[in-house]
């Protein structure tokens, strides 16, 4: 059964840190292209950072040179580091494949991220 728990969200001060994570199971995400997605209140959910199978990361550009994408292949898991966090980096925020993500599949709860300034 395929599932994506994303956790490590919170309150966050505006040029602070905070780290999530997103523990798959019933898939290996080492074999998959993975992303974190952000959705802000009002807006639509939208792509933060993509990490490939072979290490290849892209970011959106409002969170360029601040986040991080990284994965563990041997706890199936995808982080984000989040550094100098700004109020407009606050969502809720999820993970999942790219290609899920783009059939509409498999979405886990998010987890909140609110940056206060």
């Amino acid at each position: 059964q395929v599932q994506l728990v994303e956790s490590g969200g919170g309150l966050g001060q505006a040029g602070g840190s905070l780290r999530l994570s997103c523990r798959a199971s019933g898939f290996f995400a080492r074999f998959n292209d993975m992303a974190w997605y952000r959705q802000a209140p009002g807006k639509q959910r939208e792509l933060v950072a993509l990490i490939g199978t072979g290490g290849y990361t892209n970011y959106a550009d409002s969170v360029k040179d601040r986040f991080t994408i990284s994965r563990d292949n041997a706890k199936n898991t995808v982080y984000l580091q989040m550094n100098s966090l700004k109020p407009e980096d606050t969502g809720v925020y999820y993970c999942n494949t790219v290609g899920w993500a783009k059939t509409n599949d498999y979405w886990g709860q998010g987890t909140q991220v609110t940056v206060s300034s």
